[in-house]
C-alpha cells in the first residue's frame, strides 16, 4: 500500500494519525534539504572556482578531482534522503578510481560526477530554497491564522486600530465595515481563523506536493529507475545506449526549464524597455520563446514553429511596418535574449532529435532575417548586418558542436557496448573452458573409478567362486547402480560441454502419454504401448526425445497416417519404436533437413544406443531405438567417449 493511503474500509479512525505521520515524514524530508543544499553550495562553488582559476598552474588539476569526489558524496547523501523518504534509487555506475595521481585525474573524465557537481552546486540550492520557503510560509500561515485572535491582543494599537481585513473591507464596502474596535477585532480574527483553518487543512497536501517535487527532480537527475514502496518496478540502474547511467531526459527537462525561466525573467523587461515593445506584447513574446525552448526536448516541430513565430512577432513589434522609418533602439532584428533562445533551441534539437531539425530551424531563422531586411525594413539598418552575422555564425557553430557532441556520445556508447559484449564473450569462453576442464576431470577420474566398481562387481562371481547368493545379489545391485551412475554422468558431461542448462523439469517415460495426448489434438490417430518397468531418468529422457522426434516426423511428412508408438523394457535395454503408415494423400510434402534424426543419433550415441530409421516397403516410416539400461557398454570398454 502506498504510504499515507487511508482509504481502507474500517480504518477511518486511524486516518488522522496516518495523515499526521505522513505530514511529519514529508516535513522531515523537505526542511533539512535547505541546510544540506547550503553546505553543498558553500563548499562546491568556491572549490570549483578555485579549481578553474588555478588550473593554469596545474593546481586545479588536483583540486578539481577532489571537488568532483565531494560532489559525488553529497549526491549520495541526496540519494540516501530519497530512500529514507520512500523513493528507491540505485547509485549510478561511476568509473573506478585508484589511489594514484593518474587514477585521481581519471575522475575528471567521468561525466556522471560532473552531473553530480552540477546538481549539488547549481540546482539543489535554489530548488530546496523555494521548497523550504513555501513550506515554512504555509505552515506559518496556518499557525498564524489559527492563533491571531490571541496574539493580536498583545500588539500595540490592537484591537482598536483599523487595520487588516476591516480596513480592506472599509475601502471596498464602507457600509459593511464595523465601526467599533470590538467589531474590527472580531472580523479580523474570524477572517484570519478561516484562512488558518483552510491552510491547515491543505497543509498535508501542500507539503506532500513539495516533497514529491523535490524527490522527483532529484531522482530524475541523480538516479536511474525507481519504484515506490510496495511496487514491483525494479530499482536497478541500467546504462543507456550512450553509456550514461542517468536519466538524460530528466536533465534535459530541468536544464531547459532553468534556461527558459532565466530568459523569461530577462527577456520580458528588455523587450519592453530597450526595444519599446508594449509590456503585454513583450510578455507574450518572451513567454513564447521560453515555452518553445522547453518543448524542444520532446516535440521538435511544435517547438520550432513557436520559436519562429515568436521571432517574427519580435521583428514586427520592434519595427515600423510602413517602412518610413526604423524605430528599434536595440539590436535588430534579433534581440539578445531572442538570439540566445534561438541558439539554445538549435542546440537542444541537435542533441535530442535528428540533426535535420537543427539544420531546418537554422535555415528558417536565416531566411527570416533576410526577409526582415527585404520586406519589413526595406534596407539594412545600422548594426543589423552585424546582428545577422552573429546570429547565423553563433547558432551554426553551436549547432555543429551539438551534432558532433551527440555523435561522439553515440560512438562512445557503441564502444562501451562493444567492450561489454567482448568482456561477456571472453567470460563465457572462460566459463566454457572451465566446464570442459571439469568434464575432463569427471571423465578421467570419477568415470574411471565408477568403471572399476562396475568391473569388480560384475566379475565378482567369476573371480570369487562359491559366493553366497545374498552376497552375489549385493554385487549385482552395486553393478546396476554403477551402470546407472555412468549413464547419468554421460548426460551431465554433455551438459557441461554444451553449456545448455535445462530451464524446465526433464521429461521421462512417464511424460510420453501426455506428449501423445497433446499430439492427438492435431487429429492424428496414435496408439501407445508403454513399458512394464521403471527406467532411470537419463534413459527415460532419451526415450522421450525419440518418441517426440518420431511423432514430429509423422505429422510433418505423413499427414493423415496412423502412428503406433511402442516403448518396451527388455533384459538390459529399452526399445522405442515409432511406426507410421503411408500418408493419406499423395500430395508432395516438404522434405526435412535431417537434423532431427541426426540429433537422435547423437543422443543415442552418448548413451551407447543404436538407431534404425527408414521407409517401409508397404509405405510409411519406422524409427527404432535401443537404449541400454547400463549405458550400452561393458565395464572393460571405455565407458565415456572423449
Amino acid at each position: 500500500m502506498r504510504r499515507g493511503d487511508h482509504s481502507v474500509p474500517g480504518m477511518n479512525a486511524q486516518a488522522p494519525p496516518r495523515r499526521l505521520a505522513r505530514l511529519g515524514h514529508d516535513f522531515r524530508y523537505v526542511l533539512p534539504g535547505l541546510p544540506l543544499a547550503v553546505v553543498s553550495f558553500a563548499l562546491l562553488v568556491p572549490l570549483s572556482a578555485a579549481s578553474i582559476g588555478t588550473f593554469v598552474i596545474w593546481l586545479g588539476a588536483l583540486l578539481m578531482p577532489l571537488t568532483l569526489l565531494l560532489a559525488t558524496s553529497m549526491a549520495d547523501l541526496s540519494r540516501s534522503r530519497l530512500r529514507s523518504w520512500g523513493l528507491q534509487v540505485a547509485r549510478p555506475h561511476y568509473k573506478p578510481t585508484t589511489k594514484s595521481v593518474t587514477g585521481l585525474m581519471r575522475v575528471m573524465t567521468d561525466h556522471r560526477r560532473w552531473l553530480d557537481l552540477a546538481f549539488e552546486a547549481i540546482i539543489a540550492f535554489p530548488l530546496r530554497l523555494i521548497l523550504f520557503v513555501v513550506s515554512v510560509v504555509w505552515l506559518g500561515l496556518a499557525l498564524g491564522g489559527l492563533t491571531s485572535w490571541f496574539w493580536k491582543l498583545f500588539i500595540p494599537g490592537e484591537p482598536s486600530a483599523g487595520s487588516g481585513w476591516p480596513l480592506l473591507l472599509g475601502l471596498i464596502a464602507p457600509s459593511l465595515a464595523p465601526q467599533t474596535a470590538l467589531g474590527m477585532y472580531v472580523l479580523d480574527s474570524a477572517v484570519n481563523l478561516a484562512i488558518g483553518v483552510g491552510a491547515l487543512i491543505g497543509l498535508p497536501w501542500v507539503v506532500r506536493g513539495l516533497a514529491e517535487a523535490d524527490a522527483r527532480i532529484t531522482h530524475a537527475l541523480l538516479g536511474g529507475s525507481a519504484a515506490r514502496e510496495g511496487t514491483d518496478v525494479p530499482t536497478e540502474t541500467r546504462p543507456s545506449s550512450s553509456g550514461m547511467s542517468m536519466n538524460t531526459t530528466g536533465w534535459a527537462w530541468v536544464s531547459t526549464g532553468f534556461a527558459a525561466a532565466i530568459l523569461l525573467a530577462v527577456g520580458w523587461p528588455m523587450l519592453a524597455t530597450v526595444h519599446n515593445i508594449h509590456p503585454a506584447i513583450a510578455m507574450v513574446l518572451a513567454l513564447t520563446q521560453s515555452v518553445a525552448l522547453v518543448l524542444a526536448v520532446r516535440w521538435a516541430g511544435g517547438a520550432a514553429a513557436l520559436m519562429l513565430l515568436s521571432a517574427l512577432g519580435t521583428v514586427l513589434a520592434s519595427s515600423d511596418l510602413t517602412g518610413a522609418f526604423f524605430s528599434a533602439e536595440g539590436p535588430w532584428p534579433w534581440p539578445v535574449t531572442s538570439l540566445i533562445a534561438y541558439s539554445l533551441m538549435i542546440v537542444v534539437l541537435a542533441l535530442r532529435h535528428h540533426w535535420l531539425w537543427a539544420a531546418a530551424i537554422w535555415s528558417a531563422g536565416t531566411m527570416l532575417t533576410a526577409g526582415a531586411f527585404l520586406v519589413i525594413a526595406r534596407h539594412i539598418p545600422d548594426g543589423a548586418l552585424a546582428n545577422a552575422i552573429v546570429l547565423t555564425s553563433v547558432s551554426a557553430g553551436l549547432g555543429l558542436l551539438a551534432i558532433l557532441g551527440r555523435t561522439w556520445l553515440q560512438n562512445l556508447g557503441r564502444a562501451e557496448q562493444a567492450e561489454r559484449v567482448s568482456a561477456e564473450e571472453l567470460q563465457r569462453r572462460r566459463d566454457l573452458e572451465e566446464r570442459n576442464r571439469i568434464a575432463r576431470e569427471l571423465h578421467d577420474v570419477v568415470a574411471h573409478s565408477m568403471s572399476v566398481i562396475n568391473v569388480q562387481s560384475t566379475t565378482a562371481r567369476y573371480r570369487k567362486p562359491g559366493i553366497a547368493p545374498e552376497i552375489q545379489q549385493e554385487f549385482d545391485d552395486i553393478a546396476q547402480s554403477s551402470r546407472q551412475a555412468l549413464n547419468e554422468m554421460r548426460a551431465l558431461l554433455a551438459l557441461l560441454r554444451t553449456g545448455e542448462v535445462p530451464t524446465a523439469p526433464v521429461p521421462t517415460v512417464a511424460d510420453i502419454p501426455d506428449l501423445i495426448e497433446a499430439t492427438r489434438a492435431s487429429g492424428a490417430q496414435i496408439s501407445y504401448s508403454g513399458p512394464d518397468a521403471e527406467v532411470s531418468p537419463a534413459v527415460g529422457l532419451t526415450a522421450y526425445r525419440v518418441v517426440q522426434e518420431g511423432l514430429s516426423n509423422a505429422l510433418r511428412h505423413s499427414p493423415g497416417s496412423t502412428v503406433e508408438v511402442t516403448v518396451a523394457t527388455e533384459t538390459d535395454a529399452v526399445s522405442v519404436e515409432v511406426l507410421n503408415s503411408a500418408p493419406a494423400s499423395d500430395a508432395e510434402h516438404a522434405s526435412g533437413s535431417g537434423l532431427g534424426l541426426a540429433g537422435v543419433r547423437e543422443r543415442l550415441s552418448t548413451v551407447g544406443g543404436t538407431v534404425e530409421a527408414g521407409p517401409q516397403p508397404e509405405g510409411g516410416f519406422r524409427l527404432y531405438a535401443c537404449i541400454p539400461l547400463d549405458g550400452g557398454r561393458t565395464a572393460s570398454s571405455d565407458p565415456l567417449p572423449e
